[in-house]
């Protein structure tokens, strides 16, 4: 129990970086003046949880946990950076990184991101909806049901391997069909009028960095008539609408 003990507080003890051996860690146990003095008869903690050290103890290991930002506050500035590339602040989807979506190279595998990307799209969907009509018109949507949108292709940029634990922030936001043939490098862009494209991006929270880049074709579908849909003044101002001030997609 002594060994279990000592070598739990000796964690807790290197959190606040006062201790760097076990020789100096023993000798503050036997100190009377040391915050971390156990009395004959007593035991020490039996975990690094169940201890707190003096609020004037470590002065040091304060100043070094304010100066690290939080999560949430590296998640804050990742959806900043997402939005100062002209993405909608509210269609920002966040997507932890599991350990099965590594790969045997040790990053996350190409496969993965096209399903991230997915899951964004459908939210970009979901907001989207809700401007044509509401939540109605957000489930028609998402499940295919009166005019909705189908993937017809998209291309996925790598820029750096991701691994785990992280979390990518991704958004989505439409381009012009001009635009859209310079970022997709193709030289015969279709100018179907049923066609929707869109560009999203990837910010990895622990790196904060972009990570990758797609760029889609999607395409309006009538699935009551079974057919491409030409849509009208209503869907492109409602697609439209939350970008009016951002038109091109920003850069890292």
């Amino acid at each position: 129990m002594f060994f279990r003990t000592l070598s739990d507080t000796k964690q807790c003890l290197q959190k606040s970086r006062r201790y760097n051996s076990v020789k100096a860690l023993q000798a503050a146990f036997r100190d009377p003046s040391s915050p971390f003095y156990l009395a004959p008869g007593t035991k020490g903690p039996g975990s690094p949880e169940e201890y707190e050290l003096p609020p004037d103890s470590t002065p040091e290991s304060s100043n070094v946990r304010s100066d690290t930002p939080s999560f949430e506050q590296l998640v804050e500035k990742g959806r900043m950076k997402l939005v100062q590339a002209g993405f909608h602040h509210p269609t920002i989807w966040e997507q932890p990184i599991a350990w099965g979506d590594q790969d045997s190279f040790q990053h996350v595998n190409n496969v993965q991101y096209v399903r991230y990307f997915e899951s964004s799209r459908i939210l970009w969907m979901n907001h989207l909806g809700h401007r044509l009509g509401g939540p109605n018109e957000a489930e028609a949507l998402r499940k295919g049901k009166g005019i909705s949108l189908i993937i017809k292709s998209l291309n996925v940029n790598y820029r750096r391997p991701v691994t785990y634990p992280d979390t990518l922030l991704i958004s989505h936001k439409p381009v012009p069909p001009t635009q859209s043939t310079q970022l997709s490098n193709s030289v015969q862009q279709s100018l179907d009028p049923a066609a929707l494209f869109l560009t999203s991006s990837a910010f990895s929270v622990t790196q904060q960095a972009f990570v990758a880049h797609c760029h889609e074709t999607l395409v309006w579908y009538d699935y009551k008539k079974l057919r491409k849909y030409a849509p009208g003044e209503e869907y492109r101002t409602a697609v439209w609408e939350p970008y009016l001030q951002e038109t091109s997609i920003g850069k890292d």
